[in-house]
């Protein structure tokens, strides 16, 4: 990793989970910034993001809409999907156009080396 952090948004509607993702890529050497909704990402901007991990299902915008405004002015920021129900993960085509799909509960590392496996390609 170079000397400056790689910054990584993380779009949740559970606190809990946001707090736990940000303390491990923290630890992990990453800068971190969280949000509760799609809409306050977006009103933060995007411009300074390397990696963006969203979760699936949440009000008012879900994480599909969420990569599809993205999509329209950062097209190749890689994004992780999240979700906690395995019908929408099982569903075939669902996932395209995000650089991969975690289903909760997510493994800690395996979330850290698909992250760092996107820095290093």
């Amino acid at each position: 990793m170079s000397s400056s952090k790689r910054i990584i948004a993380i779009v949740d509607d559970d606190i809990r989970l946001l707090e736990s993702l940000e303390n491990l890529l923290e630890s992990a050497g990453y800068a971190v910034r969280t949000f509760s909704s799609p809409k306050a990402l977006l009103a933060a901007g995007l411009a300074d993001l390397d990696c963006l991990i969203t979760d699936i299902g949440m009000p008012e915008m879900d994480g599909f809409q969420l990569r599809e405004a993205i999509g329209q002015t950062r097209p190749n920021l890689p994004i992780f999907l999240v979700t906690g129900r395995h019908e929408i993960a099982d569903r075939p085509g669902k996932s395209a156009l995000a650089t991969a799909l975690f289903r909760k509960p997510i493994d800690g590392q395996l979330l850290l080396a698909a992250v760092e496996k996107t820095f290093t390609e």
